[in-house]
């Protein structure tokens, strides 16, 4: 194949990891992808997988998708380790092309591969027909994602990557997904360490009777009423049909590749015992709010702030509204925000909480690295007027993969980007992101283990998420799965 050789990084575009998933294939596992003859040219991203419009992701309606991109250090060696992310978007939108691996690649040394994989309606319908073809539906998306990573066990080597030290990562579904792969029988020997942004394995799923049972009333929506007929009904649909009657959906836990639930999976020790790297941002939940405010679009007000409160934690509300008062923040915006990125699943600080322990609880502990990305400059994905959207959901991406979306980094900005994406690669290295010259990230092993990454003043410190979270009131407040 034919890339882009830059001065410090090579580049390998829309590589075929899979045959285009198209007519008779929609719904269906990846299949192998077709050889091809002469030279591919590598050089410009392919479509990503049909999607509504969302952020930075456009609307499209190609289902010829299952590409990935190859970022190689301009003078890569053999054996040099190996870095495979999973973009975000909520199982809705996003693509492997958004994520640059440039940086990761050039400063840190590794290789980067990013992915396409199959979203919304198409990744994610879970019907009783489609799972009587053979595989429990509804995790087409998931299922590309192994098929890429058996790609870069096959192929990797020839970049310079080494198949035997490979790192997963991914932000937000990106996260959720490398969740699933850690209790999947089927990613056994596919990757070695793991790497998760803001997306707790802590969140329940829905099982196969909920999914398809969602499923069949989807199709029943689009006319594909009989059961035996349906999945071949619904193939013969237009895809902007699909997309617009999608409700929204997750990955299905049932079946052989996706027995159980990721929590489930680490209490009871059914998962791969590798070294993770998991995190959140101090604001998270400020994204959603900068967005949606009172669910009509306009700010939250101090009168709507308490009825939203007690429409959400019941009698628990007046204890919350107490530990919240709206006084104590700039907007009442901000007050639900905190209370959001404290306690909901599956972005909160606290959920995170709750993973980093399930990972190390005796008698299977493994190497966990805790952060919590803290610089509220940071460029935001949607800069709303009004509203200071802090460390939100996002912000870290842009320290890791060069203006995935906002402004470029300050200077400040680009001081703690490039400490982090040492922190990235020595983890992808090794399985530890220390090294010289960098700022003491303590192993997990309690709340107060969690890494602060901020600029300026405030700097690189452990701190106790728990406190700063109030994650022992939360527990008392929202019952244990």
């Amino acid at each position: 194949m034919r890339g882009t050789v830059h001065a410090d990084y090579a580049q390998y575009l829309g590589v075929p990891y899979a045959a285009p998933p198209v007519g008779p294939l929609r719904w269906r596992p990846p299949a192998p992808a077709q050889d091809w003859q002469g030279v591919l040219d590598a050089t410009a991203p392919r479509s990503q997988c049909a999607q509504l419009a969302l952020f930075d992701s456009p609307e499209t309606h190609s289902e010829d998708c299952l590409y990935l991109n190859v970022t190689v250090p301009r003078r890569v060696r053999p054996g040099t380790p190996v870095l495979v992310w999973f973009h975000g978007g909520s199982f809705l939108a996003g693509s492997g092309d958004l994520y640059d691996g440039r940086r990761l690649a050039a400063e840190g040394g590794i290789v980067v591969v990013t992915v396409n994989y199959r979203v919304g309606a198409l990744g994610h319908l879970a019907l009783p027909a489609l799972t009587a073809e053979g595989v429990q539906s509804g995790n087409y998306g998931l299922q590309d994602q192994q098929a890429a990573l058996r790609w870069v066990r096959r192929n990797i080597a020839a970049f310079g990557g080494n198949p035997a030290n490979v790192t997963i990562g991914g932000q937000s579904s990106g996260a959720v997904s490398n969740c699933m792969h850690l209790a999947s029988p089927t990613a056994a020997g596919l990757f070695h360490k793991v790497i998760g942004a803001s997306g707790s394995c802590t969140w329940q799923l829905p099982t196969a009777p909920e999914a398809e049972a969602a499923g069949t009333t989807y199709a029943a929506d689009l006319g594909c009423t009989n059961p035996t007929t349906a999945a071949n009904c619904l193939r013969g649909k237009e895809v902007v049909d699909l997309l617009r009657a999608w409700p929204g959906g997750k990955p299905v836990i049932g079946g052989r590749e996706f027995p159980i639930q990721p929590a489930e999976a680490l209490r009871t020790d059914r998962f791969r015992h590798v070294p993770m790297l998991l995190g959140n941002t101090l604001d998270e939940e400020r994204f959603t709010i900068s967005l949606v405010h009172d669910g009509s679009g306009n700010p939250v007000t101090a009168t709507q702030y308490p009825e939203i409160i007690r429409n959400t934690y019941g009698e628990a509300a007046d204890g919350v509204l107490a530990r919240y008062p709206a006084d104590r923040y700039p907007t009442p915006g901000i007050a639900l925000a905190t209370v959001h990125s404290d306690a909901m699943p599956p972005l909160s600080t606290c959920e995170h909480l709750k993973l980093y322990r399930l990972a190390t609880a005796r008698p299977f502990p493994v190497p966990v690295y805790a952060y919590q990305f803290a610089d509220r400059t940071a460029p935001p994905l949607v800069d709303i007027p009004g509203f200071d959207e802090g460390a939100a959901h996002l912000a870290d991406v842009n320290y890791l993969f060069p203006q995935v979306f906002g402004s470029p980094l300050n200077p400040d900005q680009q001081a703690l980007a490039r400490t982090m994406v040492r922190y990235w690669a020595n983890f992808t290295r090794t399985g530890n992101p220390n090294g010289h010259n960098l700022p003491t990230w303590p192993r997990f092993h309690d709340a107060s283990d969690v890494l602060s990454l901020n600029t300026g003043s405030q700097g690189i410190h452990p701190v106790n998420v728990a406190t700063a979270s109030n994650c022992d009131f939360w527990a008392s407040v929202i019952p244990a799965e």
